[in-house]
């Protein structure tokens, strides 16, 4: 009987051995399984994705916005190699604006910019952001980004703008009394130099750069527009040149809206300035928009232009593909399919900006 057990005890003890040798050396085989994605599978990088955001107006023959295109009425061509459109809205967007009013204008234009001032907040909504400068040598912030219209409505009304007679001239008739050699002074409070002219100091490239770099940091899902009143006068005494302000706009995705009050240089002004047609030039090169008014009621009208159009243009993204090698500025051009319209937009933009992730 004995005997009989301990064979019986032997074949359970083998069994239960039997039994738990597959279950171990399956868990050692596991082992290595587990660890073996760890070592094939690096830790995953998050690259940015290179978007470029182009937003286009587009017009018809009248001027008038032309707001029912579709996706597939656009092409994109950066390069000269068409891109595949990536994200397509028509919808309105909110605004980040930085109102730029040039704080030296002629006497005239001064009266009627200044009727007009508080019209300007009746083009910006709820969802907009809006700081308001004013420039003569230097930019000056009169209020910092904030959406309250009420407040901008308020410092608008508060604001009074400097003016000067850019038509004063000195000459034999018009000098005044010599007194050792000196002119006397004549209680105009205008002061004559060189050319005998209203000498100029309005820094327009350094006051535009100013306001883009207000705007810069401004988030992507907003219009980010400069929006400039003045008479495109500009000193020749900038930090900022021409192509560096530009650059600074077109990385930091900034359009400038311009709405001029002369139509030509003011006299006085034409041998020491060139920044009647910069205003014109910064438009069409960020895809904004340039326009001509000279009275309060044009003033107002063009106002609510300008934010209208700024607020409706179409967005489209593209990711570039096939660009040229060895440059950092890739021209783009936007086509409609649609005959006897005109498109405005962006001329281009920095890779090295996209790569960065501006």
């Amino acid at each position: 009987m004995m005997r009989t057990l301990s064979l019986l005890a032997m074949f359970l003890l083998l069994a239960l051995s039997a039994i738990a040798l597959p279950e171990d050396a399956g868990a050692q085989a596991a082992q290595p399984s587990v660890a073996a994605p760890q070592q094939q599978n690096p830790p995953t990088i998050i690259g940015r994705t290179q978007t470029v955001i182009v937003p286009v107006t587009v017009k018809d023959g009248r001027g008038q916005l032309v707001g029912d295109l579709r996706k597939d009425d656009f092409k994109i061509f950066c390069d000269e190699v068409e891109q595949k459109i990536g994200n397509f809205s028509s919808d309105p967007v909110p605004l980040s604006a930085v109102v730029l009013i040039d704080n030296d204008l002629e006497q005239r234009a001064t009266a009627q910019v200044q009727k007009s001032l508080t019209a300007i907040s009746a083009g910006f909504g709820p969802s907009d952001e809006v700081a308001l400068v004013t420039y003569e040598q230097f930019p000056e912030t009169v209020a910092d980004f904030s959406s309250n219209n009420d407040l901008l409505y308020t410092k608008l009304k508060r604001l009074e703008l400097g003016s000067h007679n850019s038509q004063v001239i000195a000459d034999p008739t018009t000098a005044g009394p010599i007194i050792n050699g000196q002119p006397t002074p004549n209680g105009t409070g205008i002061q004559l130099h060189g050319s005998q002219r209203y000498k100029n100091t309005n820094s327009l490239d350094d006051a535009i750069f100013a306001a883009g770099e207000m705007l810069k940091d401004r988030g992507r899902d907003r219009r980010k527009i400069i929006f400039l009143i003045s008479d495109g006068s500009n000193s020749r005494n900038n930090t900022h040149t021409f192509d560096q302000t530009l650059h600074s706009l077109l990385v930091a995705d900034v359009s400038v809206f311009s709405i001029s009050v002369n139509h030509s240089v003011p006299v006085g002004k034409a041998l020491v300035q060139h920044g009647a047609s910069e205003l014109q030039k910064y438009a069409v090169n960020t895809g904004g928009d340039t326009y001509y008014a000279g009275k309060q009621l044009e003033l107002e009208r063009l106002y609510s232009d300008v934010t209208e159009q700024a607020r409706n243009e179409y967005t489209l993204t593209f990711t570039p593909q096939e660009l040229t090698k060895g440059q950092d500025f890739h021209p783009i051009e936007v086509r409609v399919e649609r005959p006897g319209l005109t498109v405005e937009t962006r001329q281009g933009f920095y890779l090295s900006a996209i790569a960065a992730g501006h």
